[in-house]
C-alpha cells in the first residue's frame, strides 16, 4: 500500500499531523517514496502518528523544510564556490549554475536505483571539488596561487611540520584531527544534501521537471544576453570551468616535467674551465645570505616601510663608516609566501624553479650552481649555515658545499622562536666560531640562511652584544617574554608590525656582523627569498624581493657598474627588476675574466 493510499484512509486532521502535503497528481502511486518521505524528513512512523513528528506536526514540517533549504543552499554554495577568498561575496552566489540544471535533468530521467547511485556519486564528487576549492583558497592566501593536484600534496606535510614548530606537537595534532573531521563532515553533508534533493525531486516530479525547464531557459537567456552581476555572469558554469582548469594544470604540469628536464641539461657555464670562473673575486670571502620573507612590501608598504627603511638607511650609514659600499636592486622570486627552497635553488642554478617537480629534477642532477662554481675553481672552501634544516638534507650535495652546518650542528642551547630554530644573531655568531673566525688556507664562500623573519613572527628575539650570545641559553627569558603568535595573528595590523620588526632584527644582525667581523676582503650579497603571505603583503603584491651587494674593495662594485643598481642598501623604487634565475649568469659574467667593468648581459 502506498503512503498516499494510507494517508487517504486517515482523517483530515491525521493527514495534517503526518505533515502530508503531496497530491495524487504530484506523486503517482507506487513511486520510490512509498518507503517514507525522505525529502521532507517525515518517515512512515511519523505519518502513522508515532514519534515526535506525530506529536508535533508543525515542528516536524518546519524542521523538514529547513533541512531541505539548508541542503539546497549547501549544494548551491558548492557549485558556485570560488577559488579565491576575495571573491566570497553575496553576488557570487546569486547566479544560476548550469551544472545543477544538468544534474537535475539527469536525475529526473534515471530509474530509481540508478538515481540513488547517481545522487551519491554526484554528492561525493561535488564534495571533493569543494575540498579542492578550499585548498585553493588556502594556497592563494599563502603562496599567491592555486593548489596543484600533481605537485602540492607534499606541502600539506610541510604545513603540519610548520604547525608543530609554531604551536607545539599537541596543538598540531589537534588541528590535524579537527581538519580530518571537517573534511569527512563536508563530504558526508554534501552527499546527503544531494541525495535529499534527489528524493525531493522524485516526490514532486512534475514540479521538479517544470522548475528544471524554467531554470534551463533562464540560463540560456542570460547567456545569450550576457547578463552579469557583480562582474560575473549570471549564467554560471563555475564548477565546469574549475574542473577544466584543473585538468589543464595537470596536463601542463606533466608536460613541463619533460620540457624542464631538457632545459636543465643545457648550461651556458657548465663547461667553463675553472681558471676562467670568478676571477674577479679571487682572495675574497664571499657570503651569500637569504633573509626569510624579506620582500618588496617590507620596503615600500606604508604600514611597514618606515621601520624597515630606517634600518636600511642606518645600515648604509654604518657600513659606509666602516669602509664598505653597497648597491641594491630587485629580483623577482619564483615563489610567494613560502617555498623558500624554490627561491634558493632558482638563485643558485640560474633556472626558474617554481614547483616541487622542478626542484626534484634540478637537485638530482649536476647543473652548475653558484656554490659549485666557487668550489670548482678550487680557490674557495664552500660552507652552508642552515639553521632551518632539522634533518637529513641530501640536496646539500647538489649545491656543492664542502661543509653544511644544520640546526643540530650549530651548538645552540636556547629555545626555538616558533618556526625559527634559533635567532639570526646566534646563527651568525656560530658561523664566526665554526668557520669565518678560523684560519684557512683559502678564503670562504658561504651561504647563510637567516630564519628569524619566518612566519609567524612571534615571539621575536632581541639584538644582544656579540659577547652576550654565548650558547644561546640567554634567549630563554627573551622567548618567554615574547608575544604569542595566536594573539598576534588576530589583528592584521599587529601581524604587519611584528613582521616589520623581524626584518629590522635580521638586517641589524647582519649589518652588525659585517661591522664587527668583516674585513677588507669581505663581499656580502644578501636578498629576500620571497614576499610574506598576503595577510602581510596584500592580495595584489608583486613577487619582487630586494637584493644588495656589499664590499670593502671598490673594484668589486666596479664590476657591476653596468647593472644600474642603486647606491646603498635600499633599492630605487623604479630600479631594474630581474627574474631571480638571471642572477647566476649575470654574476658569473660580471666576475669572470675580463678587463674593467663587466657589461650587463641581455635580459632573458
Amino acid at each position: 500500500m502506498s503512503l498516499f493510499t494510507r494517508a487517504r484512509q486517515l482523517p483530515h486532521t491525521d493527514k495534517a499531523a503526518a505533515g502530508q502535503d503531496l497530491t495524487q497528481d504530484d506523486t503517482p502511486e507506487g513511486q520510490d517514496a512509498t518507503a517514507g518521505d525522505a525529502s521532507s524528513g517525515v518517515p512512515d512512523e511519523a505519518v502513522a502518528g508515532g514519534g515526535w513528528r506525530g506529536k508535533y506536526p508543525a515542528a516536524a514540517r518546519a524542521v523538514a523544510w529547513t533541512t531541505t533549504a539548508l541542503a539546497a543552499a549547501l549544494v548551491l554554495f558548492a557549485l558556485l564556490m570560488p577559488q579565491d577568498a576575495a571573491r566570497l561575496t553575496p553576488s557570487t552566489f546569486v547566479r544560476i549554475p548550469v551544472e545543477g540544471i544538468f544534474g537535475a535533468a539527469v536525475l529526473l530521467l534515471l530509474p530509481p536505483k540508478a538515481k540513488r547511485v547517481a545522487a551519491v556519486t554526484a554528492g561525493v564528487v561535488l564534495g571533493l571539488l569543494t575540498l579542492l576549492n578550499f585548498l585553493d583558497m588556502g594556497f592563494h592566501e599563502v603562496f599567491g596561487r592555486g593548489f596543484n593536484l600533481v605537485l602540492d600534496w607534499i606541502l600539506l606535510d610541510d604545513g603540519e611540520s610548520f604547525l608543530q614548530d609554531s604551536i607545539g606537537r599537541a596543538g598540531a595534532i589537534g588541528v590535524v584531527i579537527g581538519v580530518v573531521v571537517l573534511v569527512l563532515a563536508l563530504l558526508v553533508l554534501i552527499t546527503l544534501a544531494v541525495v535529499r534533493l534527489s528524493n525531493l525531486m522524485a516526490r514532486h516530479i512534475a514540479v521538479a521537471t517544470r522548475t528544471t525547464l524554467v531554470l534551463g531557459t533562464a540560463w540560456i537567456t542570460c547567456t545569450a544576453l550576457g547578463l552579469q552581476l557583480g562582474g560575473a555572469p549570471v549564467a554560471s558554469r563555475n564548477t565546469t570551468a574549475l574542473m577544466q582548469n584543473r585538468m589543464a594544470v595537470v596536463k601542463a604540469t606533466l608536460k613541463d616535467e619533460r620540457a624542464f628536464a631538457k632545459e636543465a641539461a643545457v648550461d651556458s657555464f657548465g663547461d667553463t674551465p675553472p681558471d676562467q670562473l670568478l676571477t674577479g673575486l679571487r682572495g675574497k670571502d664571499v657570503i651569500f645570505t637569504f633573509i626569510e620573507s624579506y620582500g618588496r612590501s617590507a620596503v615600500e608598504d606604508p604600514s611597514m616601510a618606515p621601520q624597515v627603511d630606517a634600518a636600511l638607511a642606518d645600515g648604509t650609514k654604518r657600513l659606509r663608516a666602516a669602509g664598505y659600499s653597497a648597491r641594491s636592486g630587485w629580483l623577482t622570486s619564483p615563489t610567494y609566501g613560502g617555498g623558500s627552497w624554490l627561491a634558493h635553488s632558482t638563485f643558485a642554478s640560474g633556472l626558474w624553479i617554481e614547483n616541487q617537480q622542478r626542484y626534484r629534477t634540478i637537485t638530482t642532477g649536476d647543473h652548475l650552481t653558484l656554490t659549485s662554481a666557487f668550489r670548482k675553481t678550487g680557490a674557495w672552501r664552500t660552507v652552508g649555515i642552515m639553521p632551518g634544516v632539522t634533518k637529513s638534507w641530501p640536496e646539500g650535495r647538489f649545491y656543492g658545499f664542502d661543509q653544511v652546518y644544520d640546526s643540530r650542528e650549530l651548538g645552540y642551547k636556547g629555545p626555538e622562536f616558533s618556526w625559527s630554530t634559533m635567532p639570526d644573531q646566534y646563527a651568525l655568531k656560530a658561523f664566526e666560531r665554526l668557520e669565518h673566525g678560523k684560519k684557512h688556507d683559502k678564503p670562504l664562500m658561504s651561504e647563510i640562511i637567516l630564519t628569524s623573519s619566518h612566519n609567524p613572527w612571534a615571539p621575536l628575539p632581541k639584538t644582544l652584544g656579540w659577547d652576550e650570545v654565548g650558547d644561546g641559553s640567554v634567549y630563554n627569558a627573551i622567548e618567554k617574554a615574547g608575544k604569542d603568535p595566536v594573539d598576534v595573528w588576530r589583528d592584521s595590523d599587529e601581524v604587519r608590525a611584528e613582521y616589520a620588526k623581524s626584518i629590522q632584527y635580521s638586517l641589524k644582525s647582519l649589518i652588525s656582523y659585517v661591522e664587527k667581523y668583516g674585513n677588507k676582503n669581505t663581499v656580502l650579497v644578501f636578498l629576500g627569498d620571497h614576499q610574506p603571505v598576503s595577510k602581510v603583503s596584500g592580495n595584489h603584491a608583486s613577487r619582487d624581493v630586494p637584493i644588495a651587494l656589499v664590499a670593502h674593495d671598490p673594484a668589486v662594485l666596479d664590476r657591476i657598474s653596468g647593472w644600474g643598481w642603486q647606491d646603498g642598501l635600499k633599492p630605487a623604487p623604479k630600479g631594474p627588476v630581474w627574474k631571480m634565475d638571471t642572477f647566476r649568469d649575470r654574476f658569473l659574467t660580471a666576475y669572470g675574466p675580463q678587463p674593467g667593468p663587466a657589461p650587463s648581459p641581455p635580459k632573458r
